[in-house]
């Protein structure tokens, strides 16, 4: 098993809420005797709850062979060979010897859908599935919404550090997305705005590629658009990225901008351009553009947009989308 992978697998265990929320939507799920297919079954966690909320049978889906190779000698150390079945398999095409009661998955990335797992889990559900079947997670949100750091990460560039300025970073900084774990709760200068809304069986819920606005609702100062998801497992139970908790493993999709200050009503226009075939969140990119609540009518040139025109996709900049 590759060491990178290992060491994934190694957060995503040290990730309790993730593992809690989990386990709560399995106790819903799960009903004594039941079918559960476990696709992109990794190390086999999420197989091994579903053993102790009563399933019957485990299939454990898994594409990569070495993941798959050791998925089966876990599955064999703890005895578990009439109760669990490991299948070397591509979940969007392989078909199981039985329906699955559940299908339970967790692919989901830092945005949420780089790793395709509602479009994947729709595919085998469609083939796997028992009629009256139920699926973990059912419904997985993209959200943007501007931010101000609380004196950490981008916003620690600023005009005042120690009575010196470090605000030409700001200027400096090639354009680009950045991962974060936020250690002191941000400012949420917007309410949260979707982007993406993925549920099994609706096929057309793809990025969204036009303009979408972030109104801000709050005095401050416009650090950054951040992006992070919203993943609810089961009616009561949501897990969640933002704004980062002790032990979690995704971080926080971060796009820069130059500190800027804002008032309630101004309005960030956003277009998020997802690369075709990307799977990785920091490849994402953001074109925006501010455009103030209130100025008055002669400072402003016809259809200026923002307090610091510029490149759109600079992290130096607030341009127009």
């Amino acid at each position: 098993m590759d060491q990178r992978l290992l060491l994934m697998h190694q957060a995503m265990l040290a990730d309790r809420p993730r593992l809690e929320a989990y386990d709560r939507a399995l106790a819903r799920a799960v009903r004594p005797g039941d079918v559960v297919a476990d696709v992109g079954a990794g190390t086999l966690v999420l197989s091994l709850l579903a053993l102790r909320h009563g399933a019957g049978r485990v299939f454990a889906v898994e594409a990569d062979p070495a993941t798959a190779a050791v998925a089966a000698r876990i599955a064999e150390h703890n005895d578990l060979g009439g109760r669990l079945t490991v299948v070397r398999a591509d979940a969007r095409t392989v078909r199981l010897p039985k329906r699955a009661d559940v299908v339970v998955a967790e692919m989901m990335g830092n945005l949420g859908p780089e790793e395709q797992m509602m479009e994947v889990l729709d595919a085998f559900a469609r083939g796997n599935l028992a009629p009256g079947g139920r699926v973990v997670p059912q419904r997985l949100v993209t959200h943007l919404a501007a931010v101000e750091f609380d004196g950490e990460g981008w916003g620690v560039w600023g005009e005042d550090f120690f009575g010196h300025r470090l605000d030409v970073v700001q200027e400096c900084a090639p354009p680009g997305a950045q991962l974060h774990f936020f250690q002191r709760r941000p400012t949420l200068l917007s309410e949260p705005v979707p982007i993406a809304d993925n549920r099994i069986g609706d096929r057309s819920a793809a990025v969204v590629r036009r303009v979408r606005d972030l109104v801000v609702t709050r005095p401050g100062t416009l650090h950054a658009v951040a992006g992070f998801f919203t993943a609810t497992l089961a009616e009561d139970v949501r897990l969640s990225n933002f704004p980062s908790y002790p032990g979690c493993n995704w971080a926080v999709w971060i796009w820069p901008l130059r500190h800027t200050p804002v008032a309630a009503g101004d309005v960030l226009r956003v277009r998020v351009r997802r690369p075709e075939g990307v799977r990785v969140a920091t490849d994402w990119r953001l074109e925006c553009g501010l455009d103030r609540a209130v100025r008055p009518a002669a400072s402003r040139g016809p259809g200026e947009c923002g307090a610091q025109p510029g490149d759109t996709a600079s992290p130096g900049a607030v341009g127009r989308p």
